[in-house]
């Protein structure tokens, strides 16, 4: 008997064999003493790599490995993401506690491992592919989450993040594997085809592995009602690792969330895009009320987070061109928006014993106005005011629901965006309003988050400094000339016209 192998097209797999490839690098000079100083610039060129790589295959549709994984502009789109929110880690991880106790070889060569299960994730097609990559995406996570050993909330994090991680996944195998049974494939096109003839409400046993296939993403997005690790895993984790799943974990889960239910289940968008606009909805609501008591600004963006998950499942919800390219376009520009807040926590925590109290940042105007500004920008893009990203990005969503006949959806985005107002500009107030609390190095009750040594220069530090005086720029820039974005998203929804 032949065994006829697979063909493979080394080229479109190159952005995963550079990335498996940095891992090797990253955990082989983790041995050598005198190489562990350059690790970081070791995973930067990694991702560097990755990233060349993504943009020479740009435009091509094919599939790959069997038709395991699709290569197209949205997996590419989303990998890109990913590696831009690990390249800011990368920075904000240096001198980090977390990554000085893990091990400095061991927590790039996760963070790595991670990129390259959001990248597998993001073009997978398959329901065996689609569950490996999310598992090889969460493990590492997991493992980062915990890794300042000397913070019991970073363990206990690390623990929560498990549980509740574990608990999605299994929820979302059983629904997969309901799905297979009742379609008799695992390809998302042959789902598609075998769903055609009698619809998802023909058959109970799908409709019961869709429903459980939804709450299990919806773990892993931080969707209502499934949502209660995220502040409290947020709050916990090292601020870098925190600023990663922030943005990278959602951006790939939301492009198989993509693949699944826009292309495998495309025929019968009409039996589900009520319950999914119906967490839309709900995500909303308990994200920014969430928001509206919360000193920890950690835990502030953890419920923003919800929330504005609850906005881009309105680009999924219907299901068409144009809501997929909202859908990206907000997500790179959430990317941008996040990293430029995380940042200066980073830097705030380091100075400060405050941790990621909002007292950290009252007076920053004045005493740091390098760091002010990005976490300002940053606070008033989330919110959605004009001439920043996350207006267009709002914008973009409204437009989208409203062309899908999901008006009331539009309302609900545009009435959470006025909730949302309340505790944004009560960040922005402390750090123009309010007059600086102690200093760096004063006596005070030290919070959450706090590093054991303080350092009263860390507010200058180009590492931190640098990314987010960046990250600001792009968010203004994005939202005065959206167009070479607004062009760069529109592909990804090309990509997956034919299936819609």
């Amino acid at each position: 008997m032949n065994f006829n192998a697979p063909d493979i097209d080394y080229a479109g797999l190159s952005p995963v064999i550079a990335l498996t490839a940095g891992i090797v690098v990253v955990i082989l000079a983790a041995v050598v003493e005198r190489l562990r100083g350059v690790i970081p610039a070791l995973t930067l060129t990694a991702l560097g790599t990755t990233a060349g790589l993504c943009i020479w295959q740009w435009g091509e549709r094919e599939d790959l490995v069997a038709g395991a994984l699709r290569l197209d502009e949205l997996g590419l789109a989303v990998a890109l993401i990913a590696i831009t929110a690990a390249a800011f880690v990368v920075l904000l991880s240096i001198r980090e506690p977390a990554a000085e106790q893990a091990g400095i070889g061991e927590y790039h060569a996760l963070l790595l491992g991670s990129v390259l299960g959001m990248t597998l994730l993001a073009q997978a097609q398959n329901l065996v592919s689609f569950f490996i990559a999310i598992e090889t995406l969460s493990i590492p996570l997991y493992v980062l989450c915990a890794t300042n050993l000397r913070r019991t909330e970073s363990l206990e994090s690390g623990l929560k993040y498990l549980i509740i991680g574990s608990l999605g996944s299994a929820t979302l195998l059983y629904g997969l594997a309901f799905v297979y049974g009742g379609s008799g494939s695992t390809d998302f096109t042959e789902i598609s085809r075998g769903l055609g003839q009698e619809g998802v409400l023909g058959d109970p046993l799908v409709l019961v592995g869709i429903a459980l296939a939804a709450t299990g993403l919806a773990f892993k997005t931080s969707i209502a009602p499934f949502h209660q690790w995220t502040p409290d895993v947020y709050q916990g984790a090292p601020t870098p690792v925190t600023a990663f799943m922030a943005v990278a974990t959602k951006a790939a889960a939301f492009a198989v969330f993509v693949r699944f239910f826009d292309v495998a289940l495309a025929p019968q968008s009409g039996d589900w895009d009520i319950a999914l606009a119906v967490l839309a909805v709900a995500s909303i609501a308990v994200g920014n009320i969430g928001a509206l008591r919360q000193d920890s600004l950690k835990r502030l963006l953890g419920y923003s987070g919800i929330a504005q998950a609850g906005y881009m499942l309105g680009g999924l919800v219907v299901a068409s061109e144009a809501g997929i390219n909202a859908l990206v376009f907000y997500l790179a520009v959430y990317t941008l928006m996040n990293l430029a807040a995380f940042a200066v926590i980073v830097a705030r925590e380091r100075e400060t014993a405050y941790g990621d109290d909002i007292r950290a940042v009252e007076g920053l105007g004045r005493e740091r106005p390098l760091l002010a500004w990005p976490l300002t920008i940053a606070m008033l893009a989330l919110a959605g005011l004009p001439a920043t990203s996350g207006f267009i990005g709002k914008l973009f969503l409204i437009e989208a629901l409203v062309e899908g006949d999901f008006t009331w959806l539009a309302v609900a985005i545009a009435l959470g965006t006025m909730v949302s107002l309340a505790y944004y500009l009560r960040v922005v107030a402390a750090i123009w309003m309010r007059p600086a609390g102690e200093p760096a190095r004063a006596e005070v009750p030290a919070v959450a988050g706090a590093a054991p040594e303080l350092d009263a220069e860390a507010g200058s530090r180009w590492y931190l400094v640098g990314p987010a005086l960046l990250a600001m720029a792009a968010t203004i820039f994005f939202g005065v000339i959206p167009q070479p974005l607004v062009e760069w998203a529109e592909h990804t929804g090309a990509a997956l016209a034919p299936f819609l």
